[in-house]
């Protein structure tokens, strides 16, 4: 299969890089006035080169001057290999090494050097500049590779060139996969009966005509119309193209450079980034914590500062994992190669890699933080899942928030949960969404559940148990009932809690009552037992018998989960036996006769009506009847026992 390859072009300002790509394309990549009067490149061109093996190669012609930086870094998002143009007659120049310093921050490691302008020099000036161009790449990626003597006047060198870059891009390794269809936007326009244009470099996953995509930050949705690749109409396109799309009904207005193009609610907006952080030898003095900074990834410039985590001061050549906090939402993978360059005067001082592209403040020296970052960098896949899990406590990540947040393919990052599933290293708590925490939490919080009840036990040592409920309302910070459900399945399970309907309760916990609870109980039973339908209400009971309420309270509940004792509404409590021959009368009544009113249903108990209506209303709540006007009915077909 076919390599797609992105070619950049990298180098001081006038030394030919517009002039080689038109050379070996015959594209004139500088297309605006302004270019054309001032005879420099100010935006990014483009152009396509078919190599003689039939590789089509992408070409990101890249503005060498200072003032246009920022449009460099912005293409070298997405580029394979890099030419370095270097002119003969200067040799190597401040935006040559800038150029330089930029490519190895994004991570670039091929390329070839063009030494143009060979028609202006003698051989003396063509060693001198190949000497100069040595000493340049010595500890660079460029070290060692190809230098090719090129003339765009006289096209002298350029088959040599072209035979090069061949060798080149037939070895280099494919892409990393990611199923993440991304495009860094680097122009928008309108065409006449197209209607918007985005074009960028397409750097990961895939889009066809009719899919939906998202635009971020803004989080605009629109559709696919058409596709063209290298200025040729396709119905898909694939990572490493430079690539056009037209959609539907979108606004050219919504739409800038530093956008990215994405599927539906697949990419993460933050304002903070942590990141693995090269600050450059070549910086004249230390960084300071909260430095005001541009931070450059994809097509994007987004103004920001620099936050040190594990000291105050950044050395020139030091290396530190960093936060970046921004005026502006970013939306980055981990692993994305970032440029740092500073506010004022403008230069470039660093760069790296995003660790966690969807951070949150944290504390200075936080330990457990500085070393979960650094641990990142070891290309651990349990581990990188472990630490994004651990960040987010019992919220845990989905799926699709775990392809950002790790950037592993799909099979990869399924592979490592269904391990760490089966160690009990991650938990999944809701399956249809896919969301996963980590089992270090699971395990903590069942130790705050398990004091939680212990200490409710201690307090109220004739309940059977707690309320499930009211443990949940002890956390009132987690509103998922799944999360709760996995979690007393998991306790019950290891034996740790019993769980009956809706009441809860340690496996140790038994209903030990002390002597005087026990007088206590078997007096309280006996007035209810020997009431009837007349019971007095249970503050009543307490002030005759000068008992203290709470521990009458407590052995009233515990009749009452005995079923020795029946609530029907408010004080008032009826024995058990009572209510049951009760309801056996009603169910034979109302199968001879249908219906019974209140005053007949008085006439039945022969209690006055303080008792009649609770009564009445409690066969109603455990829907043995229901309320037919005035009347009451058999709410089910019911057998007398």
């Amino acid at each position: 299969m076919e390599k797609n390859i992105i070619l950049g072009t990298a180098g001081h300002i006038d030394h030919g890089k517009t002039s080689l790509v038109k050379a070996l394309t015959g594209i004139e990549t500088d297309r605006l006035k302004e270019e054309k009067e001032r005879g420099i490149t100010i935006e990014l061109g483009f152009a396509l080169l078919d190599l003689p093996n039939g590789q089509h190669i992408g070409i990101v012609d890249m503005p060498g001057h200072e003032k246009f930086v920022k449009n460099m870094v912005a293409g070298s998002s997405g580029i394979d290999v890099v030419t370095m143009v270097i002119a003969a007659d200067e040799g190597v120049m401040p935006q040559t090494r800038e150029h330089m310093e930029i490519c190895n921050l994004m991570g670039i490691e091929h390329g070839i050097i063009a030494l143009t302008k060979i028609d202006m020099v003698d051989e003396d000036l063509l060693e001198l500049a190949l000497e100069d161009i040595n000493d340049f790449v010595q500890g660079t990626f460029l070290e060692d590779k190809p230098i090719c003597p090129v003339s765009s006047v006289t096209n002298e060198g350029l088959d040599e060139f072209i035979k090069t870059l061949e060798t080149v891009c037939t070895l280099l390794p494919a892409r990393k996969f990611s199923s993440i269809f991304r495009l860094p936007v680097d122009r928008v326009f309108s065409m006449k009966g197209f209607g918007t244009v985005i074009t960028g470099t397409l750097t990961s996953g895939s889009i066809n005509v009719g899919n939906e995509i998202m635009v971020y930050p803004k989080k605009i949705v629109s559709k696919v119309r058409g596709i063209q690749v290298h200025s040729s109409g396709v119905d898909t396109a694939g990572p490493g193209t430079r690539t056009a799309i037209n959609f539907q009904g979108l606004d050219k207005e919504s739409v800038n450079r530093g956008d990215i193009l994405s599927t539906p609610d697949t990419l993460i907006e933050s304002y903070m980034v942590d990141a693995h952080f090269l600050y450059l030898k070549s910086n004249g003095k230390p960084a300071k914590n909260r430095t005001r900074i541009r931070f450059h990834s994809g097509t994007s410039e987004i103004l920001g500062y620099l936050i040190l985590l594990d000291r105050e001061e950044l050395l020139p050549g030091d290396e530190a994992c960093v936060q970046f906090r921004l005026e502006s939402p970013v939306c980055c993978i981990k692993d994305d190669r970032y440029v740092i360059r500073s506010y004022s005067p403008i230069k470039t001082i660093g760069g790296g890699a995003i660790l966690n592209p969807a951070s949150q403040k944290h504390k200075l020296f936080d330990q457990n933080v500085i070393q979960g970052l650094t641990n990142l960098l070891l290309d651990d896949n349990e581990q990188t899942i472990s630490f994004f899990l651990s960040l987010k406590g019992y919220q845990g990540l989905s799926f699709s928030k775990l392809r950002v947040m790790t950037n592993l393919a799909d099979k990869k990052l399924t592979a490592s949960l269904q391990k760490m599933l089966a160690r009990q290293e991650v938990v999944q708590i809701d399956k249809e969404k896919q969301i996963y925490v980590n089992g270090s939490f699971f395990d903590d919080f069942k130790e705050k559940i398990i004091q939680k009840l212990n200490a409710f036990h201690a307090d109220n040592p004739l309940k059977d148990g707690m309320p499930t409920q009211e443990l949940k309302s002890k956390f009132q910070y987690i509103d998922d009932a799944k999360f709760f459900n996995i979690l007393f399945t998991k306790l019950s399970k290891e034996n740790l809690i019993v769980l009956d309907k809706n009441i809860v309760k340690l496996s140790t916990h038994e209903v030990a009552l002390q002597v005087d609870q026990h007088e206590v109980k078997e007096k309280i039973k006996k007035i209810y037992q020997t009431s009837g339908l007349t019971p007095p209400f249970f503050r009543t009971i307490c002030q005759d018998l000068d008992i203290d309420k709470k521990n009458a309270t407590d052995v009233l509940h515990m009749l009452i989960n005995e079923k020795s004792i029946v609530k029907t509404k408010d004080d008032l409590y009826f024995a058990a036996g009572e209510i049951k021959k009760l309801e056996q009368k009603l169910i034979a009544f109302l199968k001879e006769n249908e219906s019974i009113t209140t005053p007949e249903f008085k006439d039945m108990t022969a209690v006055s009506r303080k008792f009649v209506i609770p009564l009445i209303e409690y066969f109603d709540s455990i829907n043995l009847t229901i309320r037919v006007e005035d009347t009451r009915q058999l709410r089910r077909k019911t057998e007398i026992p």
